[in-house]
């Protein structure tokens, strides 16, 4: 043992932080021990040294008060456990230092060394202020034949009386378990068992322990019976994902549900805080949430509606009078101050959705209808119509029949010649089907007050043009207190009533994929089935993992932003329920979808073949062939799909050359036993779940993840607002059923269309509400990290991993010339569309924050 007092040769270090709160920095010292208090001047002013003169305010503040031990990776002691050093503490403050990350600081570090404590491979860190800090990295320089040697850290450090084990960070090599230097064992096992903790007890806001359990936290029974909600997950009945254990108090109504709060335990590296802007995205929504929107209500519930379309344009061109109460809750908050631009005057104004911003009424077209499927929010629920007419897969003894009421003679109409049995051989009548996912709600639904729906079905045939054409809409609603449905035809028209009532029906569709889009493609599909391989990951594979290094970047704040989510967006009363058609039911229906999700379906490929949207050809780019060849979505998707899987690809086959490998490997095992068997619990015995015998598996099972954290998230994320912004083009609701003849408002859907169209969709309000929140939804951070980038370069010290990713950057930079290319090309007519919109959700690169629309992030951050 040797350290600060050992006179032999001295090792460098340099030590990266970032303060507990870089806008208020003096809070944290003032809390900082002996009390030390920063001059003015900067961030880092002057201070009185304790021993008397003037030194840096860094320099006061954080020496003495950090202190760091080298543990060896070559020399053990005589348990067998690698050499640790004595404390050694932070020195100078380095302001001035090149290359320094935006608000980071570094700080001076030496160590006493010689040849009998071997090569450093790890090191405790102890912190002695009662403020934590954000430690970025440790450089050890001149290493004794080894050179630089460096540990990328990017976690939270708090006082060390807060932790059971010490703090430790690993160098940023790459050890399979079996790999792993004797001296550094005892280290790695240690540290996964600190995060996945006992599974006891109520989490504090400095742990770092990453365990399961059930949605239980969505209701809130002790303020009110009707804030009831079911727990999700442990049951047959609501089966879903696990999300992170919290270990709160249970409710005094019901014992087997959590008692909500306004500040969620997140394992504090999973929230970084205030040091960065994403941050303040999720804080807008929290604000926005709590304070702003509850006003809304008051400001416009004595006139909850539009008069005209121009009305709803309104709120981008001249925007809406704000009352002070409501200026009053913004004003304080800079970044709703930057979303609703009120530009110091007491108008609410949005941008532009892009829907709007070259045509005005194009979004009403039936081609844009059609494009919208395939080019849309939601591009991956359209599927192939394979056989006629549609049928249920709800239960018949339950449900009764409910195959669809839709003809022969309803299509042939505007089928062009073709016979049905002709347009089905020929691969070209494609349907979206939201039927079976509302019918066992709807009469719950519609009995809600603001909320009167259909379940909906829609057939649409492929032109020679690659544009989809509607046929016809079926509107169904389930028999009162019985089984089967009552059902209706709608179908094409221009004039009259019967074009109104041809619009409505458009809308009652658009209100189901709305609803579908942000409780199942959106929430469910990305979000909620991502959080257990979060956990999974951090609770098995150590940092030193080739596989935690590779999926790592996908993680990054989706705990944090689904914490939020159970807080605000989707718990009882929140956003969604507010603004969304199922009401209280909204989320409940996400489980029931959950039963039939397949996590091997979630492989684009397997995907469009699922839907029938393409067909195994193995002459074929992919093996396979798209059905609809101008299919944006999977155009674009399939080409980040193969990068991303042949960039796994080439990162695996470093470390996993044979399946004995794969096998052998007890973290890796260990890992996928357990986001199966505990993180999806509920679907635990399906036969689809991948074995992990062999690296093709592990391969494919990486590259599905990476592509739902990825490319999946951001095609259903941020085209919200570009898309759903204006709300006639992306409803969220309906409050009546179509009119009856002879009726009052049968006779408004010919004297005033669109009146009869703004009474029936989604109010003022509740625009207001689901506006406000998709923009912030939909904008992208300006610290933003996306696929084929890493946040530090150093992530591994591995040079073949490190071409290999370089190679897919590279690789990505191509395909983006490419979608651009295609968005120019005038023959593809689903690129733009009517409304003249290119698709560019799918573009990986993005260089400005906010609503950009396009931009492939690493990771579900918002």
């Amino acid at each position: 043992m040797f350290g600060i007092l050992n006179r032999g040769h001295r090792i460098k270090g340099t030590v990266v932080l970032m303060t507990k709160n870089v806008f208020d920095f003096n809070e944290f010292v003032s809390s900082t021990r002996g009390g030390i208090v920063g001059a003015a001047g900067g961030l880092f002013g002057a201070a009185t040294d304790i021993v008397g003169g003037i030194v840096d305010g860094a320099t006061a503040i954080f020496s003495r008060n950090i202190a760091i031990q080298l543990i060896s990776a070559t020399k053990t002691d005589g348990l067998g456990n690698g050499k640790v050093g004595k404390q050694t503490f932070l020195e100078k403050h380095l302001p001035s230092l090149p290359n320094l990350g935006d608000r980071q600081d570094a700080f001076n570090v030496y160590f006493e060394w010689d040849e009998s404590f071997g090569i450093p491979g790890a090191f405790y860190i102890k912190n002695f202020m009662q403020s934590e800090f954000f430690l970025v990295s440790l450089t050890l320089e001149d290493i004794p034949n080894h050179g630089t040697i460096r540990f990328v850290c990017n976690s939270w450090v708090y006082n060390a009386k807060s932790y059971q084990k010490d703090r430790i960070f690993f160098v940023n090599k790459t050890y399979l378990p079996n790999e792993t230097p004797t001296s550094l064992v005892k280290y790695r096992k240690e540290e996964l068992d600190n995060l996945r903790g006992d599974g006891k007890g109520e989490r504090k806001e400095y742990d770092r322990i990453y365990d399961y359990d059930v949605y239980n936290d969505l209701g809130n029974p002790d303020n009110n019976k009707s804030l009831a909600r079911p727990v999700l997950g442990g049951s047959s009945d609501f089966p879903y994902p696990r999300r992170g254990r919290t270990g709160r108090k249970s409710t005094r109504t019901e014992r087997n549900c959590e008692v909500p709060t306004s500040d969620t335990y997140i394992p504090r590296d999973e929230n970084f805080g205030h040091l960065k802007s994403s941050d303040f995205l999720t804080y807008a929504i929290k604000s926005l949430t709590q304070n702003v929107l509850p006003t809304f209500q008051k400001a416009f519930g004595f006139n909850n509606e539009f008069d005209t379309f121009e009305d709803v344009r309104g709120l981008f061109e001249g925007g809406v009078y704000l009352p002070t109460d409501v200026i009053s809750k913004i004003s304080p908050i800079p970044v709703l101050k930057e979303i609703f631009r009120t530009d110091g005057e007491q108008v609410l104004k949005f941008p532009p959705p892009h829907v709007i911003r070259v045509s005005k009424s194009a979004w009403m077209t039936d081609e844009e209808f059609g494009r919208e499927m395939l080019a849309g929010v939601n591009p991956c629920l359209i599927q192939r119509l394979q056989e006629f007419p549609p049928k249920s897969k709800l239960d018949v003894t339950r449900y009764g029949d409910q195959t669809s009421t839709i003809t022969k003679e309803h299509l042939e109409i505007n089928l062009g010649g073709f016979t049905v049995e002709q347009a089905l051989k020929g691969n070209r009548l494609f349907l979206l089907d939201h039927h079976d996912a509302f019918i066992p709600y709807l009469e719950r639904i519609n009995d809600l007050p603001t909320a009167k729906c259909y379940a909906t079905r829609t057939i649409l045939f492929l032109k020679d043009d690659n544009t989809l054409k509607p046929l016809a809409i079926e509107l169904s609603l389930p028999n009162p207190g019985g089984k089967g449905v009552n059902s209706r035809v709608i179908l094409p028209a221009e004039q009259g009533a019967e074009s109104t009532i041809w619009l409505l029906a458009k809308a009652y569709v658009v209100v189901n994929d709305s609803c579908y889009h942000q409780l199942m493609s959106h929430w469910l599909n990305t979000h909620a089935v991502m959080e257990p391989f979060v956990i999974a990951t951090n609770r098995h594979l150590s940092v030193l993992h080739p596989i935690h290094k590779l999926l790592l970047p996908h993680y990054r704040d989706t705990m944090n932003i689904n914490g939020l989510a159970r807080q605000s967006l989707i718990n009882a009363g929140g956003v969604i329920e507010r603004s969304f058609l199922p009401g209280k039911f909204a989320v409940e229906m996400s489980s029931a979808v959950y039963k039939n999700w397949v996590f091997t379906d979630q492989a684009l490929p397997a995907d469009l073949i699922k839907r029938g949207m393409a067909v195994e050809d193995p002459s074929s780019p992919y093996g396979l062939r798209l059905v609809v060849e101008d299919y944006p979505y999977a155009v674009d998707g399939l080409e980040i799909w193969d990068t991303i899987q042949t960039w796994v690809k080439d990162y695996v086959s470093l470390y996993y050359p044979t399946n004995d490998a794969v096998k052998k490997d007890t973290e890796l095992q260990a890992w996928w036993k357990e986001a199966v068997e505990k993180g999806h619990g509920d679907l635990k015995d399906k036969p689809w779940w991948p074995k992990l015998n062999t690296p093709q598996d592990l391969i494919h099972t990486c590259s599905i993840i990476i592509w739902i954290a990825s490319a999946l998230h951001a095609a259903v994320n941020f085209g919200q607002y570009p898309y759903g912004g204006f709300i006639l083009n992306r409803p969220t609701i309906t409050r009546r059923l179509l009119p009856e003849p002879g009726t009052k408002e049968y006779d408004e859907l010919t004297k005033n269309y669109q009146k009869a169209y703004l009474r029936t969709v989604t109010g003022k309000v509740e625009a207001l509400v689901d506006l406000s929140v998709i923009e912030i939804l939909s904008r992208h951070a300006s610290d933003e990290v996306y696929l084929g980038e890493r946040d530090n370069p150093n992530w591994t010290d591995d040079k073949k991993a490190l071409q290999a990713f370089q190679k897919f950057g590279e690789k990505l930079k191509v395909i983006e010339d490419k979608i651009v290319g295609r968005n120019k090309d005038s023959s593809l007519r689903n690129r733009n569309g009517p409304v003249q919109m290119p698709y560019t959700l799918l573009l990986p690169s993005c260089e400005d924050e906010g609503l950009t629309f396009r931009g492939i992030p690493n990771s579900i951050s918002i």
